[in-house]
């Protein structure tokens, strides 16, 4: 049986993975964390405490889950990895320098962190037919939505798929520079020439769309409950 621990387990994707540990019969939730617990309790009755202090070499999880932000997985891998705890993070918002810093702890002490900025399969194929398509590309928009709660705008997902598009090119995407803006930001955010546009509101799912253009051509990806590939010629 593994035995698992979550961070962020009050949260939307924490409390999802909380049941889903619990429902399968190969792992075992035990006490988690989440900053914002007020004593709380797991659904199968384990403490929600505030911190990770109470880990030690007798007293740990095999693998913790994580769903926070930067900084609380950095401060989480500082703790769990010394004591071999393996870690599985779905948190967003890490620098370069991050993943330069969580290979060599983890080649440390020889304990497996996984840090992805999105596991659907989806995205994950999204982001890697991005890179492929971007290079023929002279511009390009993305699109992403999400619930109204979500904390950060552009998402982690949309920062990896941006990041993905420009990473073959030796260039930016060029840009559309309106010579009027009527209403200020209506370009939306831009990261390597990747415009990114985010809506936030009840009833979204996420849901993310990268749209390529150039002369004569432009294609589509789309990512969400649903996902497929659109190339269309002009």
């Amino acid at each position: 049986m593994i035995k698992v621990s979550v961070n962020g387990a009050l949260g939307r994707m924490g409390s999802t993975v909380c049941d889903a540990v619990i429902s399968d019969t190969e792992t075992e939730l035990i006490d988690s964390v989440d900053f914002n617990s007020k004593e709380q309790k797991t659904p199968n009755d384990k403490a929600i405490r505030t911190n990770f202090d109470y880990l030690s070499k007798d007293n740990k999880p095999d693998v913790i889950v994580d769903f926070t932000n930067r900084e609380g997985l950095m401060n989480l891998v500082e703790i769990a990895t010394p004591l071999g705890i393996h870690i599985v993070s779905g948190s967003t918002g890490l620098l370069e320098n991050d993943y330069k810093f969580l290979k060599d702890i983890s080649n440390k002490y020889s304990t497996g962190i996984l840090s992805a900025s999105n596991f659907a399969i989806g995205a994950v194929l999204m982001m890697e037919l991005a890179s492929i398509a971007g290079k023929y590309f002279d511009y390009a928009d993305l699109v992403e939505s999400h619930h109204e709660n979500k904390i950060d705008a552009p998402s982690g997902t949309a920062i990896s798929i941006a990041e993905a598009a420009g990473s073959k090119r030796d260039k930016n995407f060029n840009q559309n520079e309106a010579e009027k803006q009527t209403i200020k930001n209506t370009r939306g955010g831009s990261l390597g020439g990747v415009q990114i546009h985010s809506a936030r509101m009840p009833g979204r799912v996420a849901r993310h769309e990268l749209v390529f253009g150039g002369f004569g051509i432009s294609g589509i990806g789309r990512e969400g409950g649903d996902y497929g590939i659109d190339f269309h010629s002009d």
